[in-house]
C-alpha cells in the first residue's frame, strides 16, 4: 500500500490540482506543500473503500476468472470509491476550507478525477507496485 499510495499521491494530486487551478510552477509548489495531508486522507480513504470495493469486485468477477481480470476489476472498484471521496475531501484540504461548490459541481468534477486516477493507477502506480512486490519476495 505504501508504494502505490506514494506514487498515486505524488502524481494524481498535482495533476488534478493543476486541472483545477492551472498549470504553473507556483501552483505546483503550493500543491506539494499539502501532499502529506492528502496522503493521510488517501490512506484513510483506501481503508474505508477496501471492503465495499472487494464486495463489488466479488459480485462482478467469478472465482475462476484470471488473476489479472480480478486485479483490474478490484482496481476499478477501489478507484471509483476513493476518487469519489477524494474529489470532495481533497478539494477541502487543498482549499483549506469547506466550500460547497465541490459538492454542487461533483457531477462535473468527479468523472475527470476518476479518469485521471484510473489511468495513473492502471498504467503507472499498480505496475510499479507489482514489480516492487516481486523484487521484495524474491
Amino acid at each position: 500500500m505504501l508504494v502505490v499510495s506514494l506514487i498515486s499521491v505524488n502524481i494524481i494530486g498535482p495533476v488534478i490540482s493543476m486541472c483545477e487551478i492551472g498549470f504553473s510552477w507556483s501552483n505546483y509548489r503550493n500543491t506539494l506543500t499539502i501532499l502529506p495531508i492528502i496522503w493521510v486522507a488517501v490512506i484513510i480513504s483506501v481503508l474505508i473503500a477496501e471492503k465495499p470495493a472487494t464486495y463489488f469486485q466479488q459480485k462482478i468477477t467469478d472465482k475462476n476468472d484470471s488473476f489479472n481480470s480480478q486485479i483490474i476489476i478490484n482496481t476499478i472498484c477501489n478507484v471509483l470509491i476513493i476518487s469519489a471521496i477524494m474529489t470532495i475531501v481533497g478539494s477541502w484540504i487543498g482549499q483549506r476550507s469547506i466550500p460547497m461548490h465541490t459538492i454542487h459541481q461533483f457531477g462535473q468534477i468527479w468523472p475527470r478525477n476518476f479518469g485521471i486516477a484510473l489511468a495513473i493507477e492502471a498504467l503507472i502506480a499498480q505496475p510499479i507496485a507489482r514489480q516492487v512486490m516481486v523484487l521484495i519476495h524474491k
